[in-house]
């Protein structure tokens, strides 16, 4: 548990919790804390999906005035970190949804591209205003944002900077749910909970095909799918959820 990020585990569902007053400024220490919380949620079997989550602000982005003295040479060691940090969430092999409340701009909104599923409340905001100060996103959003919404849609967001209210943020897919905002926790949580207890080696193989699948050309991508759809014969868990529909049965997954 960091200072200023921690696991909260229940019922099979792990809650990554930024806590850092006012906005969850995503300084090097909550990068590093959210990297490390990432890499232990994934590796726990007890955990069968994972909630990202900030409070009453989801993330206003990356600490400014950490940056702001940072030469060209610090940048280019510091930006290695900040993308492997982000990249360790993207990597949990099990669902992710961020509950997004209050702001989700710049890293914050970065952060929110990194899950599989983001469920925003009435009143968040998200977007990347990087070149509102001179400079570029740097933790994945000219890249995930493009992949999730469209290269000209996310030009518009990232040329601009401007900040993306939530009913719009669903039109152009950069949310996938909308709801009242003192539900939002509740509804991600909800969500992640049909995971628990779920095959969770076919949704490891199934995330990872889609995840790899958009990053190459539609042959190669059906060769993942592919590779990945064979493996699955290999696990206990195949066998249990195909006798359970021939019986007629719930399956009981046991994850092997």
């Amino acid at each position: 548990m960091g200072e200023f990020v921690r696991v909260e585990k229940a019922d099979g569902v792990a809650t990554i919790r930024l806590d850092r007053p006012k906005m969850n400024a995503l300084n090097r220490q909550v990068q590093l804390e959210i990297a490390e919380c990432a890499r232990q949620v994934d590796a726990d079997g007890d955990v069968s999906a994972v909630v990202l989550y900030g409070g009453r602000v989801f993330a206003a982005g990356a600490d400014i005035k950490e940056m702001a003295d940072m030469s060209y040479a610090d940048m280019a060691v510091h930006s290695r970190t900040l993308q492997d940090c982000f990249t360790a969430v993207a990597r949990i092999g099990k669902p992710v949804v961020a509950a997004v409340t209050g702001y989700a701009l710049g890293g914050g909104c970065e952060l929110a591209l990194c899950a599989d599923i983001r469920i925003a409340g009435e009143s968040a905001k998200l977007g990347q205003p990087e070149v509102l100060l001179g400079i570029i996103p740097g933790a994945g959003g000219t890249q995930r944002l493009p992949r999730l919404i469209g290269p000209a849609k996310a030009k518009d967001l990232i040329f601009t900077g401007r900040h993306v209210a939530a009913d719009e943020a669903l039109a152009i897919g950069l949310v996938d749910r909308v709801v009242p905002d003192d539900d939002v926790h509740t509804e991600a949580l909800a969500y992640a909970a049909q995971f628990a207890g779920g095959p969770a080696l076919a949704l490891r193989a199934a995330k990872q095909a889609v995840d790899h699948g958009l990053e190459t050309d539609l042959d190669t991508g059906l060769e993942i799918e592919r590779l990945q759809f064979s493996g699955m014969f290999a696990t206990a868990d195949a066998g249990i959820g195909m006798r359970a529909f021939s019986e007629r049965s719930k399956a009981e997954f046991t994850g092997r």
